[in-house]
């Protein structure tokens, strides 16, 4: 059972600081376009990588489909370049696929532009995937 006090500290917590992009927007979108030409991409600040803590079984699994035990959390969409997401809104990822650059974090489906520096913490996969939007 995942506790309030997991959820508030994996959302509000000061531990784990880690550096995003630095430049600007406009670079980003450059270097994302490059890296994963033709995917959809999402720019977002105030991040959290969560790296998930998982049993070996599981980890095993999400390997063998070429996943990460990891997600993302954004308190703030700045930019959606599919318009699935309207600016200000909060987003969380599913399972990553590859972090790459310290600045882009992909999944299936897309790939998420760090902006400036977000916070990189570990928790449980029921605490990470307790926040939904419905």
């Amino acid at each position: 059972m995942v506790t309030l006090d997991e959820i508030a500290q994996l959302l509000y917590g000061t531990e784990g600081e880690t550096p995003g992009w630095q430049g600007s927007q406009e670079d980003l979108i450059s270097l994302a376009a490059k890296s994963f030409p033709g995917k959809a991409f999402c720019i977002v600040r105030q991040w959290t990588l969560i790296d998930l803590t998982v049993t070996p079984d599981e980890k095993e699994k999400l390997t063998k489909l070429g996943l990460l035990p990891m997600t993302l959390f954004a308190h703030e969409i700045v930019l959606d370049s599919g318009g699935r997401f309207q600016p200000g809104m909060w987003v969380r990822s599913n399972f990553g696929k590859s972090f790459i650059e310290g600045c882009m974090f992909e999944t299936k489906n897309t790939v998420y532009l760090l902006l400036a520096a977000g916070q990189r913490k570990e928790a449980s996969s029921a605490a990470a995937f307790s926040m939904s939007a419905g």
